[in-house]
C-alpha cells in the first residue's frame, strides 16, 4: 500500500509504501469488538457495593418473643426483608479486568487502521516536533493537516515537549506506535500518523507490543 506524506501544511511531499498485512488487510469486526470489549473492562473500576445481612449494623437480639404476640416470627432485624436490613445478591467489589490474546488485539488493531485508511481517515505526516512545547503550536500543526473534533496523534517515540503540547487538547489522544488503543482509534474522527511511526508498525507485523 502506498500512502500520501503531508508536510505540517498539508501539503503532499511524497509518497511511502506501508505493510499490507497492518494498512490493509481484510477487517475483522469480531477481534475490534473483543479488544474495545478488553480495554474498557480493564479500566472498569469495580467498587460497587452493597452491605449484606453480616454487614448491616442492628443488634442480635430477637425483636420479639416467637410465640403469642399475634405478629410474624422475626429472628433478626438485619434480615432482607426488613427496611433497612440487608441486601440479597447485592454487588459487590470485584475486579473485571481479563487477558486478551496478544494476535487477537494486534488484529484488532491493524484491522483499525486498515478500515481508517480505506474510509480516508488516516494521514500519514512528516515527523515533527514542538520545540517551545505549547499547545497553542501544535493546534495550528494539525489544524493545517485536518480539522476533526476528534483526532490521534500517533508517534514514533515519546516526546516530552510534544506530550506536554498535546494534554491541554481534549480533542486529541497522543498515543506511542507501540501503545496503541483499539477504542481510541476506533472512535477518532482522524488518525495522525507520522511517517516514522507508520515505518515502524509496518516493520512489525508479527512481533511487537502492537
Amino acid at each position: 500500500m502506498d500512502a500520501k506524506v503531508l508536510s505540517k501544511n498539508g501539503k503532499e511531499l511524497r509518497s511511502v509504501a506501508l505493510d499490507d498485512a497492518v494498512f490493509a488487510r481484510e477487517v475483522s469486526d469480531g477481534a475490534i469488538y473483543h479488544a474495545i470489549r478488553n480495554e474498557l473492562a480493564n479500566i472498569r473500576v469495580g467498587t460497587a457495593a452493597t452491605k449484606t445481612r453480616g454487614l448491616v449494623k442492628f443488634s442480635g437480639r430477637k425483636p420479639w418473643r416467637q410465640k403469642g404476640t399475634g405478629r410474624a416470627r422475626a429472628g433478626s432485624r438485619r434480615s432482607p426483608i426488613w427496611v433497612g436490613g440487608g441486601t440479597i445478591f447485592g454487588p459487590l467489589p470485584r475486579d473485571y479486568s481479563y487477558r486478551m490474546p496478544r494476535k487477537m488485539k494486534r488484529a484488532a488493531i491493524h484491522s483499525i487502521l486498515s478500515q481508517k485508511a480505506q474510509d480516508g481517515d488516516m494521514l500519514v505526516v512528516e515527523d515533527f516536533s514542538v520545540d517551545s512545547g505549547k499547545t497553542r503550536d501544535l493546534v495550528s500543526v494539525l489544524r493545517g493537516v485536518t480539522d476533526a473534533k476528534k483526532v490521534v496523534l500517533v508517534t514514533a517515540k515519546d516526546d516530552v515537549l510534544l506530550k506536554r503540547a498535546a494534554r491541554n487538547i481534549p480533542w486529541l489522544q497522543f498515543l506511542n506506535w507501540n501503545r496503541l488503543r483499539a477504542h481510541d482509534l476506533f472512535y477518532a474522527q482522524k488518525i495522525v500518523v507520522m511517517e516514522s511511526a507508520a515505518q515502524q508498525l509496518s516493520g512489525h507485523t508479527t512481533e511487537g507490543e502492537v
